[in-house]
């Protein structure tokens, strides 16, 4: 019985431990900062091949039912359900990689360069992008008086290299 707790122990914690990959995407209001994080997926280990990493649109999580149902539909999640990130290459440099990384987000594929840093075993690196830059409109909400201004900040939390 006693190994039976230790499995389950070990496996839960390794669930934890991999849930601590995320792609956070922070923006702003007029009135107000958010951010959604999608933390549901695993990295694939950076090797000879690099990783390709799908997004489930639905399973980014603005910790406000309503703003995450206004994300999704922004993202026109129910006709692009992924939003998929692609490392094209990477360099290491000094403490540092440099990657050139592609973001395809409703049909549309932008390449970003990227610098990643490590920290605590993790690859940390951001990027602002623009919703403009995926051709999509930032939401207003209430006839207007809310808009989401058009930049926003990609962030992303790997396993280490």
């Amino acid at each position: 019985m006693k190994n039976i707790y230790t499995v389950l122990l070990l496996s839960f914690g390794t669930l934890f431990i991999a849930q601590e990959n995320y792609v956070q995407i922070n923006g702003s209001t007029n009135i107000n900062n958010f951010k959604c994080v999608n933390n549901n997926f695993r990295t694939p280990t950076f090797g000879k091949k690099l990783p390709n990493i799908a997004l489930s649109v639905r399973d980014f999580d603005c910790k406000n039912k309503v703003m995450t149902a206004d994300f999704q539909k922004t993202l026109a999640a129910e006709n692009h359900p992924y939003l998929n990130v692609k490392f094209i290459s990477y360099t290491k440099q000094q403490a540092a990689y440099s990657a050139q990384v592609e973001v395809k987000m409703m049909n549309k594929t932008k390449t970003y360069n990227i610098i990643f840093n490590v920290e605590k075993g993790k690859l940390i690196g951001s990027k602002t992008v623009k919703f403009s830059d995926f051709n999509i409109t930032p939401p207003k909400k209430m006839g207007g008086m809310i808009t989401v201004k058009d930049n926003l900040n990609l962030t992303f939390s790997l396993d280490a290299i």
